[in-house]
């Protein structure tokens, strides 16, 4: 009897939250959004979230509120969003440097990327290009491999930072080559670049849409873009996975996450309507341009691209020894 009571009860309150998340998930929204960006205004985040902002206001009829958190590579928005309430009105537009590769490289943070976040759906991936200074005598990667196994110990390559993405991408290079490039930390993609132009190192690793107007006007040379498939920026141009390094992947991708527990209702709804702008031809072009490849893939699938590169780059970077305290 009393078994029979307890399952009564039980299934009555599975009712009663059913019903509640799809009340929750009719009213919603009913305020503005808002959207944490993790950098400051101009960069890369940034860009893509006000390029989907008014999209956005739109579809759901409120105000989308873009909130600048920067510092900390990102860290500082992204434990916000996680100690936000559950309820789909703060929306984090993360890069793949704080979901995947900073809880490898600080010592301490205070979210945990696969607990306390729910990925929604990827909204775009830029590919590191790998440039040479012109006066390199290489031209594809088998040559410049070639030419760097004749010079053990010459070659540099360049990165926006100690742990960066673009640093990551040139352990990712040496450890599939056997090469010993030397990596030479700058203070941002911009002076790395500037290195690379000047001669100061030989090779850079940098977003596509930062070094491709100097590719075209010959200060630098393209040798290859990171991405497992070739950059919808630069067509021309093949992949390193393509060139013999197979399997060779990394990028920067920006996608969209909400706090753990939010009604999987709301964060259906977010997707649906992510996904729309994300493939409105405005807006993927507008990607396009700025060297960003429109992604909006389920989040399913998103979820299982954020696990399996937190487990890529935790090897990534035990074994290229990077730490930030």
């Amino acid at each position: 009897m009393r078994s029979s009571s307890f399952t009564g009860i039980l299934g009555f309150c599975l009712v009663l939250m059913h019903t509640f998340g799809g009340a929750l998930a009719n009213e919603y929204p009913d305020k503005p959004i808002k959207i944490l960006v993790p950098a400051a205004p101009g960069g890369g985040a940034d860009f893509i979230a006000r390029t989907m902002s008014n999209r956005l206001t739109e579809a759901f009829g409120q105000s989308i509120v873009i909130e600048n958190r920067a510092g900390a590579s990102g860290t500082i928005a992204a434990e916000l969003m996680t100690k936000s309430p559950p309820n789909g009105y703060t929306i984090l537009l993360a890069q793949s440097t704080l979901t995947v590769i900073a809880p490898h490289l600080y010592k301490k943070l205070n979210y945990d990327t696969l607990k306390d976040m729910v990925p929604v759906t990827m909204v775009a991936q830029m590919p590191f290009m790998m440039v040479v200074h012109p006066s390199i005598p290489a031209n594809n990667v088998k040559e410049l491999i070639a030419y760097a196994k004749a010079k053990p110990g010459d070659l540099n390559f360049s990165s926006s930072g100690n742990g960066a993405g673009s640093h990551l991408a040139g352990e990712m290079f040496n450890g599939a080559t056997n090469l010993k490039l030397t990596h030479v930390p700058y203070k941002g993609a911009g002076p790395a670049i500037n290195a690379a132009v000047a001669g100061e190192v030989q090779i850079a690793f940098a977003p596509i849409v930062a070094v491709l107007p100097l590719v075209k006007s010959n200060r630098l040379k393209a040798i290859a873009v990171t991405t497992l498939n070739r950059s919808l920026a630069s067509p021309e141009t093949p992949t390193l996975a393509e060139s013999g390094l197979a399997g060779f992947d990394i990028n920067t991708w920006f996608g969209l996450f909400v706090p753990a527990n939010t009604p999987q209702e709301i964060v259906d709804r977010i997707h649906r309507e992510a996904v729309k702008v994300i493939k409105h031809p405005e807006v993927a072009e507008r990607f396009i341009r700025e060297g960003a490849d429109p992604v909006g893939n389920t989040s399913a699938e998103f979820g299982k691209i954020v696990r399996s590169e937190y487990i890529k780059f935790a090897k990534i970077v035990k074994d290229s020894g990077a730490k930030i305290d």
